[in-house]
């Protein structure tokens, strides 16, 4: 019986292929809830919890095209750190916030700090990375 179009409550964990957790529900005590393919979540976790009974306990491993997306180059870019104040006090390896033309905030993190200029990766953290999640279905209706 398909979840498609309820809510639902899972408890999950995620992991890199380093075996490093990014990610878990437990470590907050609070299921996580959604309306299962209603593209509140990445499309591979949807699919995951789809067809689960509740009770029913998976481990998926999806590639980037299913969680957070391959890497885009575009989404990196260096501007002269003249042209944004503060950009000189910010370090490599720093996460930030930036606006895009309408305002509106996104993370960025600094990954170079040369010649002048600051390269930013606008790139979602997870972007590029195979992601296994443990998912256990505790509710859906």
């Amino acid at each position: 019986m398909s979840n498609e179009g309820k809510n639902v409550k899972v408890h999950y964990t995620g992991t890199l292929d380093s075996g490093e957790k990014f990610d878990s529900s437990y470590d907050r005590n609070e299921p996580l809830a959604f309306k299962c393919m209603a593209g509140q979540m990445i499309p591979g976790f949807d699919k995951a919890v789809k067809d689960m009974a509740v009770g029913d306990t998976v481990t998926v491993r999806l590639a980037p095209e299913d969680a957070y997306g391959p890497v885009n180059p575009d989404a990196i870019q260096s501007v002269p750190i003249a042209n944004m104040p503060g950009a000189e006090r910010l370090s490599v390896g720093q996460k930030v916030t930036l606006s895009d033309q309408f305002g509106r905030p996104f993370p960025a993190k600094v990954v170079g700090k040369e010649d002048g200029n600051i390269t930013f990766d606008m790139n979602h953290e997870l972007a590029g990375q195979h992601l296994t999640f443990e998912i256990t279905l505790l509710e859906a209706n």
